[in-house]
């Protein structure tokens, strides 16, 4: 009995030694447990998976109801949601709310290069897209204008925003980046139309004239753009689609925007601004052949420049004479005494919306004098900030488009392009101040002032009472028929566009 005890109690102590058939020990449990986690991790696996691929579905079909609402509801619904899924961020994924397609049967294609300022061609790319509508042709995004004066290089979408100009304007009109291939190569072979269009045409023009070319060769380039379309007797469709394109779907790119809203920022910061657009560069001086107060050596040098350009055609001034018509603009001089004539406040922002002031400090010392606190944008940025905007002159005039359209006050010294455009666009706003100064009156009653003729408020009681009607109240166009340059610019005063609620004159901000 003994010894059958000694040999179960030797198998016992084999067992425990080598681990075998022990429930419940550690060494026994341990085993089972690698054995469980070996079938029990597969099955653990693929949980995992079903998780991710069922979050992936619903995550998924959020986006895809989020992207119907932003279509339908469009990217204000978002307005004031958390910074985590803001409207930018938004933005990236939804699609926009962009008006339908117009379906129409496309006549051909119509190719524009622009020539001229930024405002000049920003005017000739609002009368393109009415001509293209109007024709039922497709246009191709313009090419601006690099051979000028300026010799600024840049391209459309380096100003204007080229994504917002051609979805904004889908319901009315195809407009696309390039030609087709196939008409391409056709372009690049030379084998295109080319034609420059007849000055202050009626649309009726472009319907019998330029319509039949299109369809005939497919492609049509109009290589001058500048005043090609009427001021007046247009159909009313075609003058609302004028400022449609103007005042909705020209937006300058998010760079220029962002920048200019800074320089207002920090105009406002200090209080109200006025917006002088002094025409005293160089170049003006040159092309008009105006030279009131230049001395010699700037008299030849301005001269000299004139004869250089091929294209300034009017090559002997009489610049006295000019002058004296009122088509020069106002000196800097002139330009002090009329403001303080005005009674313009000493002590407001005055920011001068303009290239290099012909004279430098030696031309501006009465105005400064007059009104100290002159700024620029080049005095309110950083040298950084206004880097890549450097020799890009329509780049630079559009950060003063947008500083004009938001001042309290905008004066212009000259009706050049930049003030007929921004004073249209100021009406729109709400006829917002605009002072049209008359300089043919100017000048006499300066002249007669410095002459000692008037007393100071003798000089200022006459100014006044010049410029009651001329601060951009509601009025319609003077039409001239048969001189169309001499009639109101369409885009000064677009009357048709603006709301009725507007047809009030403004109280005085001065």
């Amino acid at each position: 009995m003994c010894r059958i005890e000694g040999v179960m109690e030797e198998r016992e102590r084999r067992r425990r030694k080598w681990g075998l058939g022990l429930k419940g020990t550690a060494i026994g449990d341990g085993r089972v447990e690698k054995l469980k986690s070996c079938i029990i991790l597969p099955r653990s696996r693929l949980k995992l998976w079903i998780i991710r691929a069922t979050t992936m579905v619903l995550l998924w079909t959020c986006l895809v109801q989020l992207t119907t609402l932003g279509e339908l509801l469009g990217p204000s619904a978002f307005k004031g949601w958390p910074c985590c899924f803001s409207q930018e961020s938004a933005s990236s994924f939804l699609v926009k709310s962009l008006p339908p397609k117009r379906v129409y049967q496309n006549n051909g294609y119509l190719m524009v290069s622009c020539n001229g300022g930024l405002n000049q061609m920003r005017a000739a790319i609002c009368d393109m897209v009415a001509i293209a509508r109007y024709l039922n042709v497709t246009l191709i995004v313009p090419e601006l204008d690099k051979t000028s004066f300026w010799a600024d290089p840049s391209e459309f979408q380096d100003i204007f925003d080229v994504d917002h100009f051609i979805t904004s304007l889908r319901d009315e009109v195809r407009i696309l980046k390039e030609l087709p291939p196939r008409l391409k190569r056709r372009v690049l072979l030379g084998m295109i139309y080319t034609m420059p269009p007849i000055s202050w045409s009626d649309i009726s023009y472009y319907q019998d004239q330029v319509l039949p070319l299109i369809r005939k060769y497919k492609v049509v380039h109009l290589n001058r753009t500048d005043a090609r379309l009427a001021n007046n007797g247009q159909p009313f469709e075609i003058q609302k689609l004028r400022c449609r394109v103007n005042f909705s779907a020209l937006k300058f790119t998010p760079q220029i925007e962002e920048l200019g809203k800074k320089v207002i920022r920090l105009l406002r910061q200090k209080g109200r601004f006025m917006v002088l657009h002094l025409r005293y560069e160089m170049d003006m001086l040159a092309f008009s052949g105006c030279n009131q107060g230049c001395n010699k050596e700037e008299v030849e040098e301005l001269t000299r420049m004139r004869y250089a350009y091929p294209w300034w055609k009017e090559k002997i001034i009489n610049s006295e004479l000019k002058r004296r018509d009122g088509l020069c603009p106002l000196t800097p001089e002139e330009t002090a005494l009329t403001l303080r004539a005005l009674d313009i406040d000493s002590s407001i922002q005055v920011y001068i919306a303009a290239g290099e002031i012909y004279g430098g400090t030696r031309r501006m010392a009465s105005l400064a004098a007059a009104y100290p606190n002159l700024v620029r944008k080049e005095t309110l940025l950083e040298p950084s900030e206004l880097r890549f905007f450097q020799n890009h002159s329509s780049q630079m005039a559009a950060l003063d488009y947008l500083v004009s359209l938001e001042s309290d006050i905008f004066v212009p010294t000259y009706d050049g392009n930049m003030a007929k455009v921004v004073e249209g666009h100021r009406r729109h706003l709400g006829f917002k101040k605009t002072f049209l100064v008359d300089r043919k009156l100017l000048v006499d009653l300066i002249d007669q002032y410095n002459a000692g003729l008037f007393t100071w408020n003798e000089f200022s009681a006459a100014v006044k009472e010049a410029h009651t009607e001329r601060m951009g109240n509601p009025t319609k166009r003077l039409v001239i028929p048969d001189r169309p340059k001499e009639e109101d610019y369409f885009y000064s005063n677009p009357w048709e566009c603006l709301e009725p609620s507007h047809e009030s004159e403004i109280s005085s901000i001065i």
